[in-house]
This record gives structure tokens, C-alpha cells and sequence, in this order.
């Protein structure tokens, strides 16, 4: 049985705790990650001139997403292949020291005085050791591609010949940051139009895509097929029912790094401090693009009420939004659905991408 002294300390150590974690909300409020002042807790940080503090696993937070910076460019293009519509690329660029793989199409013609359209595609969940530069999402591709937009699909760190380790979506922030260097590393090119670059994502990516706009605002277009995991509160709702996942080994980084966190800050909990600076849904009122949900009803990997669940909060913010569901077509977008859906997804970045 614990001696009182030792009841003592613990009282004493979980204050010490509580008052270092309101001390940190504070500090990361009056940090550039937030944008309205007119909030209680944000006078008083401003007033009281609080600096940001680092704390542990900061870097999953949307506010750190915001606060740090994206640099990147392109690397040497190496041509794959040529056709009337567009000429493809093999290329890489730097996310924070790792280098990235990256396919790039280049529509043919005249470049527009300021640059083409570009979509930053990003892929979903496939095994890192199945995962393909050239053909995984080819038929995205092509279809985006023979559309006049320059399309960067990135190969996530550990997919391909990418380096770094595949960390996974929901518990690292790695693939957003792989994300945003590769909107950072379009922005310099001559090539591309820096303010007419748009997001893609398919299934994981969904979450990915969605925080990186959480991340910077003024993304203007970001579309995604069959998405999970925007609240982290239906990820335990809904879950995943993907056969082909493979979880990393016990002993990898990525998992020891998770379980490290899930220890300090535990589960996913709406109330937590740590956790509500994690969701891109606590963030929508900044957000100044556009957001296209496209899914299948039939989708038995990824279920549709994590879309029917996004497009609610975003009917309630003042964001430009449309959700779109298909009957059939499965979690892949199937037969005659994929064209329907390639079709309005090309009319929406159209809309968001080309007329700004």
C-alpha cells in the first residue's frame, strides 16, 4: 500500500502536470499557428506575451503544422513517357532532409503566361513494398494529366525509392509535411503557377490532404476520394476494413514513437489538450479554399459516414464544399463510377484551379 507521503507526491506531480499544460496552450495560441485574436485565451497570451514552448509530440498539432516552414524544389527531370497530351517525369525533391520521389506530367503546348495549373496527388494506403512509381494511380494520373494540369504525384517517405521510414497518416504528421514541401517545391518552379496548386487524395490521404489545408489556409483546391479520419473521433467510430494493411513490426520506429504518445496523452479524447490541437475539424474557420468528398455508398474498406460526417461540420462552417456520393464503385472508384467521378473532380479544379 503507497504511504501518504508518496499520495503526496503524486497529488503534487499531476498539478505540476495540469499547470504546465495550460501554460503551453497558452504559449502555442500566441504563436502564429493562430490567427484569431479575439478569442479569451488569445488576449491573454497576447497581453501576457508568452512565448511558444516545444513539448512533446508538438509536431502532430495543426498549430506547429502552421507555424513552421515549407522549402523544397525540383530535381533533375528524367522522361518516362510522351504522347499528344502531356510528357511524364520521373523527379525528386527535399522534405526536410529526405530525399522524395516524385512523378510529374507536363501538359504539351504553350505554357500559360503564368504558369500551368499543378495537382499535388497524393496515394493511399498500399504496402510500402508493393507500392509502384509508375503504376500505382496511373489512371488518376492520366485523367488529371490529359486535362492541361502539371500532376505531382509524390511518393510518400518509405514508398518506392523514397527515403525515411513510412510512419503512417493518422499518428505522425511526416506525410503532411512530405505534402506541403512538395507544394513548396511546385511554387519555385517556372513551370507551375504557385497560386493555382491544388491537393488529391485517395483514402488515408483524405486525412492527409485535409490537414495539410488545415496547415496552410490558402490552399485553393483540395479534392478526396473515399477519405478517413477528420475528427479522430470516427476513426474509432467507423474504423478501417483494409485486408491489404500491414502493420509495422513492434520494434519499428514509427510504432515505438506511437505508442510513446498514446502513453503520455493516451487515446484519442475531444477534451484533451493535446488532442484538440490535432484535428483539422477544430480548424475550419481559417480555412479560405475549396473541399470536394467524393464516395462510394458501397465502399466496405472505408466507410462513407466518414464523409457524410465531414460535409455536416463543413455545412456549418464557411467553407465552399460539395459532397458527392456514388451508389456503387467500391473503395477504388470501379467501372463506370470512376469516369462519372474523374469527370466532375476535373470540373471542380477547373472551377477552384483554372479561372482564379
Amino acid at each position: 500500500m503507497p504511504s501518504v507521503q508518496n499520495k503526496k507526491m503524486k497529488i503534487a506531480a499531476g498539478a505540476i502536470l495540469v499547470c504546465a499544460s495550460l501554460i503551453l496552450a497558452l504559449s502555442l495560441v500566441r504563436s502564429t499557428a493562430f490567427r484569431n485574436t479575439g478569442s479569451p485565451v488569445s488576449r491573454v497570451a497576447k497581453e501576457s506575451q508568452i512565448e511558444p514552448t516545444p513539448f512533446p509530440f508538438q509536431e502532430m498539432t495543426i498549430p506547429y503544422l502552421r507555424s513552421r516552414e515549407y522549402e523544397s524544389s525540383l530535381g533533375e527531370l528524367r522522361r518516362v513517357t510522351q504522347n499528344t497530351d502531356y510528357t511524364s517525369y520521373i523527379t525528386d525533391y527535399d522534405s526536410d532532409g529526405l530525399l522524395i520521389q516524385a512523378y510529374i506530367t507536363i501538359p504539351t503546348g504553350e505554357k500559360p503566361r503564368k504558369g500551368w495549373p499543378a495537382v499535388v496527388f497524393v496515394h493511399g494506403y498500399i504496402p510500402p513494398q508493393n507500392y509502384s512509381t509508375s503504376d500505382s494511380y496511373s489512371s488518376y494520373v492520366d485523367y488529371l494529366a490529359r486535362n492541361k494540369y502539371v500532376v505531382f504525384k509524390i511518393d510518400l517517405r518509405g514508398h518506392g525509392t523514397s527515403h525515411g521510414e513510412p510512419m503512417g497518416a493518422y499518428y505522425s504528421s511526416d506525410y503532411i509535411i512530405d505534402t506541403l514541401n512538395a507544394r513548396a517545391a511546385l511554387q519555385r518552379s517556372d513551370l507551375i503557377d504557385p497560386q493555382r496548386i491544388g491537393l488529391y487524395g485517395h483514402s488515408m490521404a483524405g486525412n492527409v490532404v485535409t490537414r495539410a489545408m488545415a496547415a496552410r489556409p490558402d490552399i485553393p483546391a483540395v479534392a478526396v476520394w473515399a477519405g478517413a479520419v477528420y475528427t479522430y473521433a470516427d476513426f474509432s467510430e467507423f474504423s478501417i476494413n483494409d485486408n491489404s494493411y500491414r502493420p509495422p513490426s513492434d520494434d519499428s520506429p514509427g510504432r515505438r514513437r506511437r505508442n510513446e504518445m498514446l502513453s503520455m496523452y493516451g487515446e484519442f479524447n475531444a477534451e484533451s489538450f493535446f488532442w484538440k490541437l490535432v484535428p483539422m475539424t477544430n480548424f475550419l474557420k481559417d480555412m479560405q479554399g475549396a473541399i470536394q468528398l467524393s464516395h462510394c455508398v458501397d465502399d466496405t474498406v472505408v466507410s462513407v459516414d466518414y464523409s457524410r460526417n465531414l460535409s455536416a461540420l463543413l455545412d456549418k462552417a464557411s467553407i465552399v464544399h460539395e459532397s458527392i456520393e456514388y451508389p456503387n464503385g467500391g473503395h477504388n472508384f470501379t467501372g463506370k463510377t470512376f469516369n462519372v467521378a474523374m469527370d466532375r473532380t476535373i470540373a471542380f479544379f477547373d472551377t477552384y484551379l483554372k479561372s482564379r
